[in-house]
């Protein structure tokens, strides 16, 4: 029962990629102890299974252009659900700070007078990578690293120079609906066609599949194969390393990158 009296606070909680075997203790703690879950759609059954039972469960789901919560209003229902003296638990997927909007949610809570915690949680780039053998950087074939969102207005003109290319590991978050554009910019600004790439879906999840080609086939092999989100795009010489299926292998070879 709420208590108006009592401090309530908010705990941004990582949820990570979708296996519940890849929380931390912390997280796992926040879920038991919650009074209230605030939770994305691409939280996993598996891990909401975890929370405390007596839980009230608040779903916030978010798709491309259809979000039945704006994040204004999922600030306003943290604090004042806090208010109330409650244990707010803001669970999401993957890390909080990383394309999680969790900046803005601390932001909120501190200007409130909330206290707020964070718990990191795995992001979707180490853990799906980490499940393909897709080793993010390698002595020998890149060391650097970017994250990018693929979902974003004026795609084309993000200025993503340098951050894909040899000896560099470039992975798109929310880059479905986008794989074609974003092929043909990361061409136009240089990378080669046959840079190899590896589009990781529902990564640690049951039913999971990692995908490999060359950077020209990225928007169709999306289609040809059907995938589907949660997914992410690996951009770079690493994605050749990768414990995934490869639609194009003669193609690889034929254009002098054998996988």
């Amino acid at each position: 029962m709420a208590n108006p009296l009592l401090p309530g606070r908010i705990i941004l909680v990582g949820a990570g990629p979708g296996d519940p075997g890849l929380l931390t203790l912390h997280a796992a703690e926040a879920l038991r102890i919650a009074d209230v879950l605030v939770h994305d759609g691409l939280v996993s059954a598996e891990v909401l299974a975890l929370a405390n039972p007596a839980a009230r469960r608040v779903s916030v789901a978010k798709a491309r252009s259809r979000h039945t919560m704006k994040q204004e209003a999922i600030n306003d229902l943290l604090v004042a659900e806090a208010k109330r003296g409650l244990t707010v638990v803001r669970l999401k997927g993957g890390d909080p700070f990383i394309f999680g909007r969790g900046g803005e949610e601390v932001d909120a809570a501190r200007e409130r007078g909330i206290p707020v915690e964070v718990i990191p949680g795995i992001t979707a780039a180490v853990g799906c990578a980490a499940e393909a053998m897709l080793p993010l950087t390698h002595r020998e074939a890149a060391s650097a690293v970017s994250f990018v969102a693929g979902q974003c207005k004026g795609l084309a003109e993000q200025d993503w120079a340098g951050l894909a290319g040899r000896r560099r590991t470039l992975v798109i978050y929310m880059g479905l609906a986008t794989a074609h554009a974003i092929a043909d910019k990361l061409m136009a600004d240089g990378v080669s066609p046959s840079m190899p790439v590896a589009v990781l879906e529902g990564g640690t999840r049951p039913g999971s599949r990692a995908l490999r080609s060359l950077l020209a086939d990225l928007g169709t092999l999306v289609a040809r194969e059907g995938v589907r989100s949660p997914a992410i795009i690996v951009v770079g010489e690493v994605a050749a390393r990768s414990d995934a299926e490869d639609r194009l292998a003669q193609l690889a070879k034929v254009s002098g990158n054998v996988a």
